[in-house]
């Protein structure tokens, strides 16, 4: 098949019947259903744009296995210029939604394809499990299937281990294994736009212990296997709500969920990591999966909040604010943030490596850092967006007002915006912010933001022990120090011979 286009993205979604439970009802028909109708529209427009000749030449490309035209989400990087070929595919699909949704197909088809092409490492614990990656990266680069995954335990009783949990199976686990494959059960979070996916792909943090052997697997399955049920979290908008009122929140719902495996069967063809605490610790620091996909958030973080940034200079200069010093300096802020994770991509692409199978690998230190700043960034923007739309955020009238002929001459008169902004462009420009910084949607945007790493505290320590190993010494230090004892030994010496 190769490239699909968003038809027969929509065509795939109604063809499966995933157990899906929203608000207590099960959802039966996902592609008519008022909260799920327009985020599959914006994610079918992606795969139209993979056949607009305007975008081709940035988001696909002709694989030399099948000498097809495939997204570069699969593309494997071997030198700079595919690095580059990748991040103009997370520059094109991000900008298409305003880097507000954040597990768009190209990430995890950038997960798949670093696990496949590290084979190497799921094949020191048998040969089929690197035949059986492989075989699926195969599978869905040519099906151009859409994936979510399932990476996080359910937050239960974090201080204790999934085998030491009160119930059994609360965490994702096998409870029998047969000739066919294997029995899972238990639960896996967060796995956001799942019910508009093809597919699933399981695997874990590294954070198992001895005793964990039978949650420390990974796996793939079709979003509809039986025995599979997606518990969706509240809805942020009802998919009713008008789009001039709400212009983001009315389309960019991105839907997280819990996924439920009820005894679910796991084909072995499908199993990449079987009941192995090891290799379950070992897969994100030998594979990569963690940094190659660091590259395509960076670009869609970068988006954005660039996004952001766009947002609060146009609020500002709408009420003519921008010609304060505080105003200027806080707008500032957002810019130089900006240009910071703009300057740490470009770094990162530059400085690539070349692994011993012949990947090309970002730099980790620019993307770790990115992953750093970004959960402090983007909270910080919206409170800069706040700040500025102060109690105007709060006294947007609607666009059912404006349509309203008797009383147009208020809406005109007294919600216009500085000289040359028409109340219509100031009241839409205040409800595009309070769709970022005030509505459920927003705020679900900001707590992804700043989880969408893991945990952030824990994060900048593990990015603290990696500078240390990687600095055993500080030469500047050592050199400093060792040039004033020097310095200090001839001064004593100098002093010594005056008074001789």
């Amino acid at each position: 098949m190769s490239i699909r286009t968003g038809e027969q993205y929509i065509q795939g979604l109604k063809s499966r019947q995933p157990e899906v439970w929203l608000g207590g009802e099960r959802v039966t028909d996902l592609v008519n259903h008022p909260v799920f109708k327009q985020p599959i529209k914006e994610m079918a427009r992606l795969f139209d744009m993979q056949h607009d000749p305007k975008y081709q030449a940035d988001i696909i490309h002709i694989c030399e296995e099948t000498g097809k035209r495939v997204n570069n989400g699969f593309l494997i990087p071997r030198n700079a210029e595919d690095l580059e070929a990748r991040r103009r595919l997370f520059e094109v699909w991000a900008e298409a939604t305003y880097g507000l949704m954040g597990r768009t197909p190209d990430f995890l088809n950038v997960v798949v394809t670093s696990m496949a092409t590290n084979d190497w490492f799921f094949r020191q614990y048998g040969e089929r499990y690197g035949d059986n990656i492989i075989n699926y990266y195969r599978y869905i680069r040519d099906n151009d299937l859409f994936l979510t995954h399932a990476i996080v335990n359910p937050q239960n009783d974090r201080s204790k281990a999934s085998h030491e949990q009160e119930v059994e199976y609360a965490h994702l686990g096998v409870c029998k294994e047969t000739e066919d494959g294997l029995i899972v059960r238990g639960a896996k979070m967060l796995a956001t736009l799942a019910p508009i996916t093809d597919e699933v792909i399981i695997y874990s943090y590294p954070s198992f212990k001895p005793g964990d052997e039978k949650f420390a697997i990974s796996f793939a399955l079709p979003i509809d296997a039986p025995g599979l049920r997606i518990y969706c979290r509240e809805e942020t908008q009802s998919g009713t709500r008008s789009t001039w009122d709400h212009p983001l929140a009315s389309r960019f719902e991105e839907m997280d969920a819990l996924l439920v495996f009820d005894d679910v069967f796991v084909p072995w063809e499908r199993v990449f990591i079987n009941q192995n605490v090891e290799a379950g610790n070992l897969l994100y620091p030998k594979t990569g999966i963690n940094l190659q996909p660091s590259h395509q958030s960076a670009v869609r973080g970068l988006c954005k909040l660039s996004f952001v940034t766009d947002v609060a200079c146009s609020l500002a200069d709408s009420i003519g604010v921008d010609g304060y010093l505080n105003v200027q300096n806080l707008l500032s802020e957002l810019i130089q943030a900006v240009e910071t994770i703009r300057a740490l991509v470009r770094t990162a692409e530059r400085e690539y490596s070349i692994t011993d199978q012949g990947e090309a690998l970002p730099n980790i230190v620019p993307l770790e850092t990115i992953r750093g700043l970004l959960p402090k960034m983007y909270p910080r923007a919206i409170e800069v967006l706040q700040t500025i739309g102060a109690g105007g955020l709060l006294m947007s009238p609607t666009g059912a007002d404006f349509a309203r002929p008797e009383i147009s001459d208020d809406m005109n008169k007294y919600y216009a915006g500085r000289s040359g902004v028409s109340s219509e462009k100031r009241v839409r420009l205040f409800k595009l912010a309070w769709d970022l910084c005030g509505e459920a949607f927003g705020q679900r945007l900001v707590q992804y933001e700043r989880y969408y790493s893991g945990d952030p505290v824990r994060k900048m320590g593990m990015f603290y022990n990696v500078h240390k190993r990687n600095n055993l010494s500080y030469p500047l230090v050592e050199r400093v120090l060792e040039e004033s004892l020097l310095l200090s030994e001839e001064h004593q010496e100098q002093t010594k011979q005056l008074h001789s």
